[in-house]
Protein backbone atom coordinates (compact mmCIF):
# COMPACT_ATOMS: atom_id res chain seq x y z
CA UNK A 1 0.00 0.00 0.00
CA UNK A 2 1.13 3.25 -0.81
CA UNK A 3 1.07 5.50 2.37
CA UNK A 4 -0.88 9.10 3.28
CA UNK A 5 2.47 10.84 3.03
CA UNK A 6 3.14 10.26 -1.07
CA UNK A 7 6.29 10.77 -0.21
CA UNK A 8 7.61 9.36 -4.25
CA UNK A 9 11.08 8.59 -3.10
CA UNK A 10 9.70 6.15 -0.45
CA UNK A 11 7.80 3.89 -3.05
CA UNK A 12 9.44 0.70 -4.14
CA UNK A 13 9.93 0.36 -8.06
CA UNK A 14 6.87 -1.66 -8.15
CA UNK A 15 4.70 1.03 -6.65
CA UNK A 16 6.40 3.81 -9.02
CA UNK A 17 5.81 2.58 -11.90
CA UNK A 18 1.77 1.94 -10.74
CA UNK A 19 2.06 5.78 -10.37
CA UNK A 20 3.34 6.47 -13.72
CA UNK A 21 0.00 4.73 -15.33
CA UNK A 22 -2.20 7.33 -13.80
CA UNK A 23 -1.92 11.25 -14.71
CA UNK A 24 0.44 12.05 -11.87
CA UNK A 25 1.93 15.92 -10.63
CA UNK A 26 5.07 15.96 -9.16
CA UNK A 27 5.27 18.92 -6.50
CA UNK A 28 8.76 19.95 -6.26
CA UNK A 29 9.40 22.25 -2.91
CA UNK A 30 12.28 24.68 -3.51
CA UNK A 31 14.49 26.47 -0.50
CA UNK A 32 17.64 27.75 0.17
CA UNK A 33 20.68 26.93 3.20
CA UNK A 34 21.57 30.36 3.34
CA UNK A 35 21.79 33.15 6.36
CA UNK A 36 18.51 34.45 8.28
CA UNK A 37 20.24 36.96 10.93
CA UNK A 38 20.79 35.65 14.28
CA UNK A 39 17.53 34.41 15.37
CA UNK A 40 16.41 31.46 12.47
CA UNK A 41 18.08 29.08 11.02
CA UNK A 42 20.39 28.66 7.73
CA UNK A 43 17.21 26.47 6.76
CA UNK A 44 14.07 28.71 7.32
CA UNK A 45 13.46 28.59 3.26
CA UNK A 46 14.15 24.69 2.83
CA UNK A 47 11.58 23.92 5.98
CA UNK A 48 9.12 26.12 4.84
CA UNK A 49 8.73 25.26 1.46
CA UNK A 50 9.05 21.55 2.34
CA UNK A 51 5.93 21.87 5.11
CA UNK A 52 4.01 24.27 3.04
CA UNK A 53 4.30 21.68 -0.41
CA UNK A 54 3.93 18.33 2.05
CA UNK A 55 0.76 19.58 3.62
CA UNK A 56 -0.89 20.72 0.16
CA UNK A 57 0.20 16.90 -1.20
CA UNK A 58 -2.07 15.50 1.78
CA UNK A 59 -5.00 17.93 1.32
CA UNK A 60 -5.22 18.09 -2.37
CA UNK A 61 -5.17 13.64 -2.49
CA UNK A 62 -7.67 13.70 0.37
CA UNK A 63 -10.29 16.03 -1.42
CA UNK A 64 -11.81 18.98 -0.61
CA UNK A 65 -15.31 18.78 -0.18
CA UNK A 66 -15.98 15.71 -0.99
CA UNK A 67 -14.15 16.52 -4.31
CA UNK A 68 -12.04 13.42 -6.07
CA UNK A 69 -8.51 13.28 -4.96
CA UNK A 70 -5.62 14.98 -6.87
CA UNK A 71 -3.10 13.14 -8.08
CA UNK A 72 -0.25 14.74 -6.36
CA UNK A 73 3.24 13.57 -5.44
CA UNK A 74 5.84 14.80 -2.86
CA UNK A 75 9.30 14.63 -4.70
CA UNK A 76 12.59 15.55 -2.33
CA UNK A 77 13.32 19.13 -2.25
CA UNK A 78 15.68 21.38 -4.26
CA UNK A 79 17.86 22.68 -0.79
CA UNK A 80 21.29 23.95 -2.50
CA UNK A 81 19.78 26.59 -4.82
CA UNK A 82 20.81 30.07 -6.51
CA UNK A 83 21.70 31.61 -2.79
CA UNK A 84 24.89 33.89 -3.27
CA UNK A 85 23.27 37.12 -3.08
CA UNK A 86 23.53 36.03 0.64
CA UNK A 87 27.24 35.09 0.17
CA UNK A 88 29.11 37.71 2.07
CA UNK A 89 27.42 36.01 5.12
CA UNK A 90 28.28 33.21 7.13
CA UNK A 91 26.53 29.54 5.90
CA UNK A 92 25.28 30.39 2.75
CA UNK A 93 25.75 27.75 0.43
CA UNK A 94 24.69 27.87 -3.06
CA UNK A 95 25.12 26.65 -6.85
CA UNK A 96 25.13 28.87 -9.82
CA UNK A 97 22.31 30.25 -11.87
CA UNK A 98 23.58 27.98 -14.75
CA UNK A 99 24.01 25.09 -12.43
CA UNK A 100 20.30 25.52 -11.22
CA UNK A 101 18.94 25.74 -14.43
CA UNK A 102 20.55 22.68 -15.93
CA UNK A 103 19.33 21.04 -13.15
CA UNK A 104 15.86 21.63 -13.38
CA UNK A 105 16.11 21.08 -17.48
CA UNK A 106 17.26 17.80 -16.78
CA UNK A 107 15.18 16.49 -13.94
CA UNK A 108 12.35 17.35 -16.48
CA UNK A 109 13.12 14.42 -18.71
CA UNK A 110 13.77 11.87 -16.23
CA UNK A 111 10.04 13.14 -14.80
CA UNK A 112 8.83 12.51 -18.22
CA UNK A 113 10.50 9.11 -18.01
CA UNK A 114 9.04 7.97 -14.81
CA UNK A 115 5.06 9.28 -16.36
CA UNK A 116 4.62 12.48 -15.62
CA UNK A 117 3.18 15.00 -17.42
CA UNK A 118 2.74 18.14 -15.34
CA UNK A 119 5.45 19.55 -12.43
CA UNK A 120 4.25 22.23 -9.62
CA UNK A 121 7.65 24.05 -7.98
CA UNK A 122 6.58 25.35 -4.36
CA UNK A 123 9.10 27.69 -4.06
CA UNK A 124 10.13 29.56 -0.57
CA UNK A 125 12.96 31.56 -1.81
CA UNK A 126 13.09 34.52 -3.14
CA UNK A 127 16.30 33.94 -4.98
CA UNK A 128 15.30 31.63 -7.24
CA UNK A 129 11.88 32.85 -8.88
CA UNK A 130 13.08 34.61 -11.40
CA UNK A 131 15.10 31.84 -12.08
CA UNK A 132 12.34 29.04 -11.92
CA UNK A 133 10.19 31.17 -14.14
CA UNK A 134 12.67 30.58 -17.05
CA UNK A 135 13.02 27.17 -16.19
CA UNK A 136 8.97 26.55 -16.77
CA UNK A 137 9.35 27.58 -19.94
CA UNK A 138 12.03 25.58 -20.60
CA UNK A 139 10.73 22.64 -19.17
CA UNK A 140 7.46 23.28 -21.47
CA UNK A 141 9.42 23.28 -24.80
CA UNK A 142 12.27 20.75 -24.01
CA UNK A 143 10.31 17.79 -21.92
CA UNK A 144 6.51 19.11 -22.92
CA UNK A 145 5.98 18.79 -19.51
CA UNK A 146 2.88 21.20 -17.94
CA UNK A 147 5.36 22.96 -15.80
CA UNK A 148 4.16 25.82 -12.30
CA UNK A 149 5.49 27.54 -10.09
CA UNK A 150 4.07 28.56 -6.82
CA UNK A 151 5.72 31.00 -5.03
CA UNK A 152 4.15 33.21 -2.29
CA UNK A 153 4.79 36.95 -2.32
CA UNK A 154 6.66 38.12 1.08
CA UNK A 155 4.30 39.58 3.59
CA UNK A 156 5.62 42.28 5.40
CA UNK A 157 5.04 43.53 8.55
CA UNK A 158 3.14 46.31 10.07
CA UNK A 159 6.98 47.92 10.76
CA UNK A 160 8.37 46.68 7.48
CA UNK A 161 7.27 49.27 5.36
CA UNK A 162 6.72 46.71 2.39
CA UNK A 163 9.87 46.17 2.79
CA UNK A 164 10.05 42.43 5.23
CA UNK A 165 11.57 40.33 2.42
CA UNK A 166 13.90 38.20 4.32
CA UNK A 167 13.95 37.07 7.80
CA UNK A 168 11.06 39.56 9.28
CA UNK A 169 7.80 39.41 10.58
CA UNK A 170 6.56 36.64 7.95
CA UNK A 171 9.30 33.78 8.28
CA UNK A 172 9.99 34.27 11.87
CA UNK A 173 5.87 33.81 12.41
CA UNK A 174 6.18 30.72 10.36
CA UNK A 175 9.01 29.40 11.92
CA UNK A 176 7.70 29.74 15.28
CA UNK A 177 4.40 28.13 14.08
CA UNK A 178 6.74 25.21 12.45
CA UNK A 179 10.04 24.66 14.28
CA UNK A 180 10.11 27.07 17.21
CA UNK A 181 12.42 24.90 18.74
CA UNK A 182 14.89 26.69 15.82
CA UNK A 183 14.26 30.54 17.01
CA UNK A 184 15.55 32.43 19.22
CA UNK A 185 13.94 36.05 19.55
CA UNK A 186 16.22 36.92 22.22
CA UNK A 187 18.48 37.71 19.19
CA UNK A 188 15.75 39.26 16.69
CA UNK A 189 16.66 42.24 15.62
CA UNK A 190 15.08 45.07 12.93
CA UNK A 191 16.51 45.62 10.00
CA UNK A 192 14.43 47.82 7.39
CA UNK A 193 16.12 49.43 4.44
CA UNK A 194 13.95 52.83 5.17
CA UNK A 195 16.23 54.51 2.49
CA UNK A 196 13.87 52.72 -0.10
CA UNK A 197 11.07 54.29 1.31
CA UNK A 198 11.74 57.73 -0.38
CA UNK A 199 11.63 55.83 -3.76
CA UNK A 200 8.75 56.27 -5.70
CA UNK A 201 9.71 53.66 -8.72
CA UNK A 202 12.66 51.50 -7.22
CA UNK A 203 12.07 48.95 -5.11
CA UNK A 204 11.18 45.28 -4.63
CA UNK A 205 7.89 45.10 -5.80
CA UNK A 206 7.81 48.91 -7.42
CA UNK A 207 8.30 49.10 -11.42
CA UNK A 208 11.75 49.41 -11.02
CA UNK A 209 13.32 46.09 -9.91
CA UNK A 210 17.17 46.75 -8.76
CA UNK A 211 20.14 44.41 -8.37
CA UNK A 212 21.03 43.99 -4.45
CA UNK A 213 23.25 41.57 -2.29
CA UNK A 214 22.08 41.21 1.31
CA UNK A 215 25.10 43.33 2.77
CA UNK A 216 23.57 46.18 0.42
CA UNK A 217 20.81 45.93 2.39
CA UNK A 218 21.49 45.03 5.68
CA UNK A 219 24.41 43.89 8.89
CA UNK A 220 22.91 40.90 9.67
CA UNK A 221 21.38 39.00 7.14
CA UNK A 222 17.84 40.50 8.29
CA UNK A 223 15.52 42.62 6.02
CA UNK A 224 12.58 43.53 7.69
CA UNK A 225 11.29 43.71 11.29
CA UNK A 226 10.64 40.28 13.31
CA UNK A 227 10.61 41.25 16.77
CA UNK A 228 6.83 41.31 16.51
CA UNK A 229 6.76 37.98 14.91
CA UNK A 230 4.05 34.76 16.94
CA UNK A 231 3.05 31.60 16.12
CA UNK A 232 -0.50 32.29 15.38
CA UNK A 233 0.21 34.72 12.60
CA UNK A 234 2.55 32.25 11.75
CA UNK A 235 -0.19 29.16 11.43
CA UNK A 236 -2.37 31.49 9.66
CA UNK A 237 0.23 32.35 6.92
CA UNK A 238 1.48 28.74 6.27
CA UNK A 239 -2.43 27.56 6.45
CA UNK A 240 -3.23 30.56 3.62
CA UNK A 241 0.24 29.32 1.28
CA UNK A 242 -0.77 25.53 1.98
CA UNK A 243 -4.99 26.83 0.80
CA UNK A 244 -3.71 28.26 -2.21
CA UNK A 245 -1.72 25.75 -3.66
CA UNK A 246 -4.39 23.36 -3.02
CA UNK A 247 -6.68 25.58 -4.82
CA UNK A 248 -4.41 25.67 -7.75
CA UNK A 249 -3.56 21.73 -7.79
CA UNK A 250 -7.37 21.36 -8.49
CA UNK A 251 -6.77 23.93 -11.94
CA UNK A 252 -2.99 22.78 -12.49
CA UNK A 253 -4.76 18.59 -12.79
CA UNK A 254 -6.95 19.56 -15.44
CA UNK A 255 -5.06 22.81 -16.89
CA UNK A 256 -5.03 23.14 -21.26
CA UNK A 257 -4.38 27.13 -22.06
CA UNK A 258 -5.89 25.94 -25.77
CA UNK A 259 -9.14 24.18 -24.84
CA UNK A 260 -12.24 26.38 -25.45
CA UNK A 261 -10.04 28.88 -27.80
CA UNK A 262 -12.06 28.02 -30.90
CA UNK A 263 -14.90 28.92 -28.29
CA UNK A 264 -13.45 32.31 -27.62
CA UNK A 265 -12.82 33.70 -31.01
CA UNK A 266 -16.38 32.77 -31.75
CA UNK A 267 -17.91 34.72 -29.18
CA UNK A 268 -15.67 37.44 -29.31
CA UNK A 269 -16.05 37.46 -33.45
CA UNK A 270 -20.66 37.59 -32.43
CA UNK A 271 -21.14 34.19 -33.24
CA UNK A 272 -22.73 32.20 -31.30
CA UNK A 273 -21.21 29.64 -28.83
Amino acid sequence: MIGPARRYSDLSTVEAARVGEGDPIAIIPAGAIEPHGPHLPLATDLIVAEEVASRAVAAAAAGVGGETGIDAWLMPALGYTKSDEHSSFPGAMWITADTLLSQVRELGSALRASGFGRVLFVNCHGGNSALLEVALRELRRRSGLRSFLYAGRAVPGPTELGMGIHAGWAETSMMLHLRPELVDMTAAEARVPTALAGCRHIGFTGPVKFGWLADDLSDTGVIGDPTAADADTGARLVADHVDTVVGALAEIAVFDPASGATDAVVTASGGAR
